[in-house]
């Protein structure tokens, strides 16, 4: 008999995405039925995921679903976020197995506030299948899954013509500006760049967006708010190459195998949320041996020293097509 198993992920994007190679593994290798929980706002991720036979998912509170948790039987929890909601989640699935992984929260704490300890030089997605051992399950080393439903795969056809041929696909934004290079920043790699650049981002972004079309010309599509996340994630693959901060679709286009040049502000590659298995001529650029540096494990909305060294000290030059 297959078993039956519960993963529990409850955002944000990035993370999500960062999870599937432990659900693919679960499904093929063990034949086991896969059921995710997540938050309402994340569940999409998951729908299309033929590895997962079911999403279970919360506005806020795991008491929403108690009764299809219990109701389940599941044979045992494979706990991926570890927090307070993960342990009521474990607690209501009392005949289950269950197994975290490792948070890292007070060693992550001890290095970023007072730069004390090292931490293991381990991708979280290896930390991840720490929760799945206890099953079997061993990394088959395929990296990243993200599927698109078809009715999301953009045309690029239809795009202005002169992105048709190629082009670059950046990340105009953050869920926190310390993640981010300035408008001022982005618009100048922009120009230095050869293939026109097609901006990715929320509706929040869109405003920015504008800020940076309007200053490069046809040679910028600005995409921010015009596409759900899945249309977004469909020019991602599609593109030649991706220049992407520290956030979800930078996973994405892991999961996609693409050429990423990853930009890091006030986060740090160490703390293990690199591009995991990217495509041939990723690199990541950062200001090395900046000593404010990582000032938040996830980020500030201004730089708490006020001068941004993080991002206005990475030179253009890294940016440059034949690098």
């Amino acid at each position: 008999m297959s078993k039956k198993v519960l993963v529990i992920r409850f955002s944000s994007i990035g993370d999500i995405v960062l999870t599937t190679p432990v659900i693919r593994c679960l499904h093929e290798q063990l034949n086991a039925e896969v059921h995710v929980i997540t938050k309402e706002g994340f569940a999409g991720i998951y729908a299309a995921n033929p590895h997962v036979s079911k999403v279970i998912s919360i506005r806020s509170n795991v008491a929403e679903v108690e009764s299809v948790l219990k109701a389940e039987k599941y044979d045992a929890v494979v706990d991926l976020h570890n927090n307070i909601r993960s342990f009521q989640v474990k607690r209501i699935c009392v005949n289950a197995v269950c197994h975290s992984f490792p948070k890292l929260n007070i060693e992550k704490w001890l290095f970023v506030k007072w730069r004390l300890g090292k931490l293991p030089d381990v991708h979280i997605v290896d930390r991840y299948f720490k929760a799945a051992e206890f099953l079997g399950v061993k990394n088959d080393g395929e990296g990243l899954d993200y599927f698109i439903p078809e009715k999301d795969v953009v045309d690029i056809n239809a795009l202005p013509i002169q992105f048709r041929s190629g082009y670059v696909a950046m990340t105009a934004g953050a869920k926190f500006a310390t993640k981010e290079m300035p408008v001022e920043k982005m618009i100048a790699v922009i120009k230095r760049l050869n293939t026109p650049v097609i901006l990715l981002g929320g509706p929040d972004d869109a405003a920015k967006g504008n800020t940076i079309a309007e200053s490069c010309g046809d040679k910028v599509l600005n995409a921010c708010g015009k596409y759900n996340l899945n249309q977004s994630a469909s020019l991602l693959q599609q593109s030649t190459y991706v220049i992407a901060h520290d956030t979800g679709m930078m996973h994405i286009a892991s999961a996609f195998r693409k050429k990423i040049i990853s930009v890091w502000g006030n986060t740090v590659p160490e703390l293990g949320m690199y591009p995991y298995m990217p495509g041939e001529g990723s690199r990541m650029i950062q200001v090395e041996n900046l000593k404010c540096r990582p000032c938040s494990k996830i980020g500030y909305m201004k730089c708490p020293k006020e001068h941004f060294r993080c991002m206005n000290d990475i030179p253009l030059s890294a940016f440059d097509e034949d690098e």
